[in-house]
């Protein structure tokens, strides 16, 4: 068993609460929580699930050799 390493991004949803999850480095492999925790905890589900769905299927498992940058910026409009 291999250990993998990514950055995950946890988007609030304003209208519903919780959060969704995305893994840049992994597309298509989104989930969600109620809470931060409970987003986190589907996230190492989610990705695990991926990284087998991608070995199975015989094709390469992405790494992450740097980290994405998040900056939040203002722009007027």
């Amino acid at each position: 068993m291999s250990n993998y390493r990514y950055t995950i991004i946890l988007h609030p949803d304003q209208e519903e609460g919780g959060y969704t999850v995305t893994v840049p480095a992994l597309p298509g492999c989104i989930t969600q929580g109620d809470t931060m925790d409970e987003a986190i905890a589907m996230a190492k589900d989610a990705i695990r699930l991926h990284i087998e769905s991608l070995i199975a299927e015989g094709q390469p498992v992405p790494q992450e050799d740097e980290p994405p940058q998040a900056i939040t910026i203002d722009v007027a409009a």
